[in-house]
């Protein structure tokens, strides 16, 4: 039976973790588990075989780091360890009912603009791995333990474009409920399943308790088949040994709540064994599983870090269109892209939900530029995008390079349109607007737009688009040419919202044009669209009055609950917090820089600070302006107010601005700004340097030298840079449990050899309980964190 069909009324079990298995037997510091495939695979057989012995109906090739950056190195073809691991699933199988998974983990590197890896080296990798899963009879791919939605998307289309298996999908989640990218579980759910995965949820980083209520949020969003692999908790430090905290019963009994929630998939992943595959096989046994749907179809759409359910009124801005804006329009054709990120900063402060972003111009290459703008905007807000355009091109480059579930503006009833523009929808897992028109232009009858909207209707449906992401666009035109026309646009709305049951969209300032007084009859038109059903209006939300039009609305529509937002917007006593003081403290003072800094706008970030350096000193800049906006930046990030995007964005930016300033000391043989100097290091065995490079590029931002020595650094190297450079402060990291044990070897030679040298650890494994048993003397729990430990220490000194 092939998976998907045993899928549709069993549960499926996976194994558990291959390193714990392979700790346990004796894995070497620093040895690639991978290798093994090659260089002892019947050590990997016999794992296999124990847990197919536990009870498992599905094991994991020994293929998670296998893919070539991690390998690189190794002295192994990587798709020659890719062959050996499927194989030797195959031998411990033998003829027996077990199906395998191809294991396919992240790449060890952030992609752009978090990172340097570009998203098309990703997908190439990952293509690299599907191919040889392909051809050689593996029953799914298994991509897990993500953190980046980005790349979880390149490993997606990578097995869906380079063959037919089922495709599995887990992320691995904080005790805030978002990865460490910011990703949230409905986020992970609306995407994956846009993108056509048979299977999806989360696995690594928490115990069972902390997923729960996590897998419950998926389980009310997902579609799809629900999969779960938790840890037994994090690790412990018990005599010398790696322990974990969650006791077997308690694996047990949230195994049995997950499938009782409705989870179709479970199996553990780091400190579980065969012996907790066994006794949770063991407790499943008799149970029906509870085939579970979502209590809403809800139409969403993301951005990486923010998802916004069109459950109400919801804003799209409109300003992103070089239409009647000369200074735009001059940008794009000279392929610049700063005056549309100011109009999304803009529009984003003024209160829209969504952006419209539409870069249609005469000789120009709109598709190159369009996925230009996707990038670029993407890197420095997180609200979501709608991709204007009519061109599958432009669209299909745009969709692939946005990282979240986008709109596509639009579709029309014309068949040659819906055949171009559907496909790509369904594909990339998009929203889409369909506009009630066809080959012969705009109907003049309220009744035959409401036939167009429902032949789009029925034709997303054919393609697999769900009705919730369908939004029907009714189309507004001016009422200075075709007057007695505005209205039948307006009753076309209410009955296509009340008969179809769809979200509407409309753009609303056409109605006006070529009439005076237009924000007049915008604000009218809109009052009557919202009262006949309209959903997403496109406006300019830089227009207060039409802004205020619909904060109106919502009170009078319920949507605004107890008037609660309408009065703290228009109350004369605004609430204030301290990021808000902290702003207006510097409303007349070089306020320029700053506000470059916190919106990411890392193409100004030079000439701002190259005109400050005419009135200011270089240290003046870096303590009145760029230290206050980290500072609020960083305060932004610790209340989860931005995420790993925004924040490293911000901290890119001061880099351009702190090269302006160390030339300009340079050249007047002034001392370079210093804070004191700090050795990093990823330790031995661990190939991972994500975490580390974020803490180096804060630490930088912040005025501290960073000697910085890579990842896998022998304990012996780590002492003697610290020797040589007699930094009062090390950072290790490890972000793998089978490499906590070479952080604490480095820490007790440190201590031996450089005793004067403070400590501080991070790491996705680590606790500041485990940081503390292990020898350190300060636990960062992010690369925040590690700012304020290195402020704190280098005070003192």
């Amino acid at each position: 039976m092939d998976l998907r069909s045993f899928l549709k009324d069993n549960i499926l079990i996976f194994d558990g973790a291959m390193g714990t298995m392979l700790q346990n037997r004796g894995l070497k510091l620093g040895e690639l588990p991978e290798v093994l495939n090659i260089e002892n695979p019947d050590l990997i057989i016999d794992i296999h075989r124990a847990y197919i012995n536990a009870g498992c109906n599905i094991i994991t090739t020994n293929t998670f780091g296998a893919n070539s950056l991690k390998m690189n190195g190794s002295g192994y073809d990587t798709k020659l360890i890719a062959e050996r691991a499927i194989k030797n699933a195959e031998a411990a199988r033998e003829d027996k009912f077990c199906y395998i998974a191809y294991d396919m983990g992240p790449l060890g590197e952030l992609i752009e603009p978090m990172g340097t890896l570009r998203f098309d080296e990703a997908y190439n990798i990952f293509k690299d791995q599907v191919e040889v899963a392909a051809r050689s009879g593996v029953d799914c791919i298994l991509i897990e333990t993500m953190t980046d939605l980005y790349e979880a998307k390149a490993a997606i289309l990578a097995a869906k474009e380079n063959s037919s298996l089922p495709i599995f999908c887990t992320m691995s989640f904080e005790k805030d409920g978002r990865t460490f990218t910011g990703c949230s579980p409905i986020t992970m759910t609306t995407v994956f399943q846009g993108l056509g995965v048979d299977a999806l949820g989360i696995n690594c980083s928490l115990g069972p308790k902390d997923i729960y209520p996590l897998i419950k949020e998926v389980l009310r969003y997902s579609k799809v088949p629900v999969m779960v692999q938790p840890n037994l908790g994090l690790p412990k430090f018990i005599e010398g040994n790696t322990e974990f905290d969650v006791p077997i019963t308690d694996f047990v009994e949230y195994g049995k709540k997950f499938i009782d929630e409705g989870v179709r998939i479970i199996g553990g992943c780091c400190g579980t064994t065969d012996i907790h595959i066994k006794a949770l096989k063991e407790s499943l046994e008799g149970i029906i599983f509870r085939a579970v749907k979502p209590s809403i179809n809800k139409s969403i759409v993301c951005s990486a870090t923010k998802s916004v359910e069109v459950n109400g009124v919801k804003i799209i801005g409109e300003r992103i269109n070089p239409t009647g804006k000369k200074f735009l329009k001059e940008s794009l054709l000279q392929g610049k892209l700063d005056h549309v990120l100011k109009e999304a900063i803009n529009q984003v402060e003024a209160g829209a939900d969504i952006l419209d972003v539409n870069v249609g111009l005469p000789g120009i290459d709109e598709a190159f530029i369009m996925e230009k703008a996707v990038r670029e905007i993407q890197s420095i807000i997180d609200t979501p995008l709608q991709i204007d355009s009519n061109k599958p091109k432009v669209i299909e480059r745009a969709l692939r390079a946005y990282n979240g579930k986008a709109i596509v503006n639009s579709v029309n009833g014309d068949e040659d349109s819906m055949k171009a523009i559907l496909p790509l929808v369904k594909k990339y897992g998009a929203a889409v607007i369909g506009l009630t028109l066809d080959h012969n232009g705009l109907p003049k009858t309220v009744e035959e737009r409401i036939k167009i909207a429902e032949r789009i209707l029925e034709r997303a449906l054919e393609y697999g688009i769900a009705k919730e992401d369908v939004y029907i666009d009714c189309l507004t035109l001016t009422a200075a040419a075709q007057q007695k026309d505005v209205m039948y646009t307006v009753k076309a709305l209410g009955i296509i919202r009340e008969k179809l049951k769809v979200n509407t969209v409309l753009g609303v300032s056409n109605v006006s044009f070529g009439l005076p007084n237009r924000p007049l009859l915008n604000k009218t038109f809109l009052s009557g669209c919202l009262m006949n059903g309209l959903t997403l209006p496109i406006i300019n939300p830089l227009d207060e009055e039409i802004m205020d039009t619909i904060k109106a609305y919502k009170v009078l529509a319920m949507e605004d609950v107890e008037s609660k937002d309408y009065v703290a917007h228009y109350s004369n006593i605004p609430k204030r917090n301290s990021i808000e003081k902290l702003e207006d403290s510097r409303k007349h003072k070089d306020e320029n820089l700053f506000k470059i800094i916190i919106n990411g706008l890392r193409l100004e970030a030079k000439s701002a600070s190259l005109e400050l350096l005419k009135t200011k000193s270089p240290l003046t800049i870096v303590e009145e302006d760029i230290i206050p906006a980290l500072d609020y930046v960083g305060c932004k990030y610790e209340k989860g107010e931005i995420f790993l995007p925004q924040l490293i964005q911000c901290a890119e930016t001061v880099k351009e601005a702190f090269d302006i300033i160390k030339e300009k000391l340079s050249r007047e043989g002034s001392e370079t700004i210093c804070n004191g100097t700090i050795v990093l290091a990823t330790v031995k065995g661990d190939i991972h340097d994500i975490g580390k490079n974020i803490v180096k590029t804060l630490l930088e931002n912040y005025g501290f030298k960073v000697i910085d020595l890579g990842k896998n650094v022998p304990y012996e190297e780590v002492a003697e840079a610290v020797r040589n450079s007699k930094a009062p402060l090390v950072g290790l990291s490890a972000l793998m449990t089978t490499t906590v044990k070479s952080m604490e070897e480095t820490i007790k030679l440190l201590r031996k050899t450089v005793p004067q040298c403070k400590i501080m650890v991070g790491g996705a494994v680590l606790t500041e309980d485990y940081a503390m048993a292990i020898g350190a003397d300060f636990y960062a729990k992010d690369a925040k964190e590690s700012v304020r430990i290195a402020q704190t220490l280098f005070n003192k000194i």
